[in-house]
């Protein structure tokens, strides 16, 4: 099925309403900490953008662009949204009851997500100013994880905003980024990948690696490497380049979180040892399930590794220099050179 089979195939309006009936309520709080905390996110995502700016050495000049603040029901509809432009979904489904059908599952597991996502730069979208991207920050769920961790509140909307709007910065200062993304996720959609016998015979010879593998376990990888088992080289390819480069902006935008400094965030350090304990805590299985499904752990990875990779090759070589990342996909690092830096540095350096 195509990325269009897709977008057609599920009524994103329903997707969006069903969302909200789902999404869990919003942490109390009085109309005056809900608009506290809202101007304070609006402020943080203009204070970072210079902040980022200085750290990176991206994107020296130009306006900031304004951020918007959002509950969980409209991050869902934002999403929704999003997701109906990346598949070319229309408003009216092809088919009403299997449209509402996966509109009501869609919605679900949009409602699932917006209780734990920050924040997210939509880099397909367009913002009101007719500028491509439109950075969202979800204030209920900044005032329930800064609660959940004891944190300072004003130093925990910076950090997480400088993690935002590095995101930002990373798309609009190399517009490139974008359309590499839709082509790798348009390879993913493609509807001219291999026939029924050959995906039957991949996923049978996964399955027989797997039962040979005593230390497999079900999880991210697990099902990961299921997915993979089932896709065609090519789309094989596009996987490995998303999930690298997903990597890379993950890891750059944590390394700048934590770069900038206590000169701007001074409570740092705890919040940055708080938010490890706090990814590392262990869940209830349906919950691991779910997260595993959506792929959310192998993200959470992302962060780790590609920070490790950040962090390594900022540390021997320096910024200025990391930045040649950002030339072109062939400057991009390969699946095994996140594991080791040094193998970027002698390639591209």
């Amino acid at each position: 099925m195509s990325d269009l089979d897709v977008g057609r195939a599920v009524d994103w309006g329903f997707a969006a309403t069903v969302g909200g009936w789902l999404a869990r309520p919003a942490p109390p709080m009085t109309d005056y900490t809900r608009g506290q905390v809202v101007d304070d996110l609006y402020r943080c995502a203009r204070a970072a953008e210079p902040l980022v700016r200085e750290v990176t050495g991206l994107g020296a000049d130009g306006p900031v662009p304004e951020a918007k603040v959002v509950d969980r029901s409209q991050w869902i509809a934002a999403a929704a949204e999003s997701m109906r432009v990346m598949t070319g979904g229309t408003d009216r489904p092809t088919g009403f009851l299997s449209g509402h059908l996966a509109g009501a599952q869609t919605g679900a597991l949009l409602a699932f997500v917006s209780s734990g996502i920050l924040g997210q730069y939509d880099p397909f979208c367009v913002d009101p100013a007719g500028r491509a991207g439109q950075l969202l920050l979800v204030f209920p769920n900044v005032v329930a994880v800064e609660r959940q961790l004891r944190v300072t509140p004003a130093d925990f909307r910076l950090w997480v905003c400088l993690h935002e709007v590095t995101h930002r910065v990373q798309f609009s200062v190399n517009p490139w980024l974008a359309g590499y993304m839709s082509d790798a996720l348009a390879v993913l959609t493609s509807d001219s990948g291999p026939d029924v016998t050959q995906v039957v015979g991949r996923l049978a010879d996964h399955l027989r690696s797997r039962r040979d593998d005593a230390a497999a376990e079900p999880g991210p990888s697990g099902i990961l490497g299921l997915v993979r088992a089932v896709q065609s080289d090519a789309q094989r390819t596009a996987l490995d380049q998303l999930l690298t480069l997903g990597t890379l902006l993950e890891g750059h935008a944590d390394h700048v979180m934590d770069a900038v400094g206590p000169s701007a965030v001074p409570s740092v350090v705890t919040i940055r040892s708080r938010f490890e304990e706090r990814r590392q805590r262990s869940q209830p299985p349906l919950q691991r399930l779910l997260r595993a499904l959506l792929g959310l752990d192998a993200k959470l990875s992302q962060y780790t590794r590609g920070k490790a990779f950040v962090d390594a090759v900022v540390d021997r070589v320096g910024m200025t220099r990391f930045n040649a990342v950002w030339a072109g996909p062939e400057t991009l690092p390969l699946p095994a050179e996140i594991e080791e830096p040094q193998r970027w540095i002698d390639r591209v350096l």
